[in-house]
């Protein structure tokens, strides 16, 4: 606009001095008709210079409204972009997160089912185990026939006559209560060895109650104890794959973590720490299981209880 004002000065100034050289060249009194004219020609360049640069002054203001109302349409459009771009990531981010969690879930899913296979595995055999001890007990040392007389079991030798008859071979099984209670107060007393004769003996004559798991648990805790983490671990599995139940089998859970962190068995360590927390959250050893993995900078997928 600036550049047409320069050249529309120039015509105006080039006309006036045209006029005045035409109006200085003629005798004052000599004002003829092709002056007039001259005159009434540069007045009509004049106003055509004039309406031109009004023209070109209003298109301008046109284009620069436009090209104002551009630039605001493009401001709106990368705003809306950002936020565009914003959203997407928190969407990501929040599939991943679910993406995670569901892998977290579905591997639990897996340890479990491996878990209880393993399990159905040990009870069936601990109960052949047991049946095959019941037989041991209950075999008779011989079968009795008609009119008094008897038959030697399978495999034994039949008694001289007038011989006195064998002493039984079965030992009575002692008090479950009473040789639990005594286990934990030697225990608790440091008498390991002694504690261990009682605990095993729990285990031995009552294999399939549930104070079984309770002599387990124990003798994982003097093994762990006295640093034999191998052991240890042996026992707390007895707890947790026959007795799932006890009272004792998040302690025994959370000290398997452990002693796995112990032998730098790290994967598998974190492995039964956060099972515990899924099995046992409101428990005292769910919280000791979170402030360790806490503790190591582990993440705690948050996984449903099965």
């Amino acid at each position: 606009m600036h550049r047409l004002r320069k050249t529309s000065n120039p015509l105006l100034a080039a006309a006036a001095l045209s006029l005045l050289f035409v109006s200085s060249a003629a005798p004052a009194h000599a004002a003829s008709k092709e002056i007039v004219e001259l005159q009434t020609q540069v007045q009509q360049l004049t106003d055509m210079v004039q309406r031109l640069q009004s023209t070109l002054d209003a298109r301008f203001g046109v284009i620069q409204h436009l090209a104002e109302q551009t630039a605001d349409e493009a401001n709106q459009m990368t705003t809306a972009v950002n936020a565009l771009e914003q959203k997407l990531s928190t969407q990501s981010d929040a599939a991943n997160g679910k993406m995670d969690t569901v892998s977290g879930q579905v591997q639990s899913l897996n340890d479990s089912v491996d878990e209880l296979k393993a399990r159905i595995a040990k009870l069936d055999k601990s109960l052949q185990d047991f049946e095959a001890q019941l037989q041991n007990m209950q075999s008779p040392s011989a079968v009795a026939q008609p009119g008094g007389g008897s038959t030697p079991a399978p495999g034994q030798a039949g008694s001289p006559p007038g011989a006195p008859p064998a002493p039984a071979s079965t030992q009575q099984a002692p008090p479950l209560e009473e040789t639990l209670q005594a286990g934990v107060r030697d225990f608790n007393a440091g008498r390991y060895q002694v504690a261990a004769g009682e605990f095993q003996d729990v285990v031995h004559y009552y294999p399939l109650d549930d104070q079984a798991g309770t002599a387990q648990f124990y003798l994982g805790e003097m093994a762990y104890q006295q640093k034999n983490y191998t052991d240890a671990i042996g026992f707390y599995n007895q707890v947790l794959d026959a007795f799932s139940g006890n009272a004792k089998a998040p302690a025994a859970q959370l000290h398997k973590g452990l002693a796995l962190l112990a032998t730098n068995k790290k994967d598998a360590g974190i492995h039964e720490l956060r099972l515990l927390i899924q099995r046992h959250p409101q428990t005292p050893e769910a919280r000791v299981a979170r402030n360790k993995l806490n503790g190591m900078g582990v993440r705690i997928v948050a996984t449903p209880s099965h």
